[in-house]
């Protein structure tokens, strides 16, 4: 009984392997060009253009908002930060997953879009998300779907943060902002090549 035991036991743990590296979606080899990553990940392209279609922001405005967040990683999270520089005192926020998603934003994003059983880890949940506040950001803050830099500071600072300007006050932020406006310029190009 207790070999039989064991042997459930070790199947459950194998089982749970696999199931975590069958589910997993690892990042993109190439996160620099944008055909190579839907090349890559055709279900991707499928869900960035079902976004597009849904929502009306560019797949490329997307793709170069997810990047910045999480660099494509499903499992994103802030650092940790420690007190004392050793003891673990929390996470700087609870942004999480491909979009970073803070967790009362996300519990928006599920009650007004209907979508109680989505998840930050799940890459299509993720990038209708990010076209669900790309569009709400258009209808309250008068940004343009295409316009990636301000796009992108309305999705770090919030709709009332971006309001009262904060992010004036970080000028890394700005920086960081002129980035995923010049990846957007960059995804949109090579996105009008690809060979579909």
């Amino acid at each position: 009984m207790k070999l039989l035991l064991v042997k459930m036991g070790l199947f459950s743990v194998v089982f749970w392997l696999a199931w975590e590296l069958i589910t997993t979606d690892l990042p993109p080899r190439n996160a620099h060009n944008i055909c190579d990553i839907f090349d890559e990940k055709p279900h991707w392209l499928a869900a960035a253009r079902n976004t597009q279609q849904k929502w009306g922001v560019p797949v490329p405005v997307l793709m170069s908002i997810m990047f910045q967040e999480s660099s494509f990683r499903q499992n994103a999270r802030p650092p940790k930060t420690y007190f004392l520089g050793f003891i673990p005192i929390g996470r700087a926020s609870s942004a999480y997953g491909f979009s970073q998603a803070l967790d009362k934003t996300w519990d928006d994003y599920q009650s007004e879009t209907n979508s109680l059983l989505a998840s930050r880890t799940n890459f299509n949940d993720a990038i209708d998300f990010m076209g669900w506040f790309i569009h709400k950001t258009n209808q309250i803050n008068k940004i343009s779907y295409a316009n990636a830099q301000h796009q992108y500071l309305n999705y770090h600072e919030g709709w009332g943060g971006y309001k009262r300007r904060s992010y004036r006050k970080k000028r890394w932020l700005v920086k960081v902002s002129r980035y995923v406006k010049q990846r957007a310029r960059r995804y949109t190009v090579q996105y009008r090549s690809c060979r579909y």
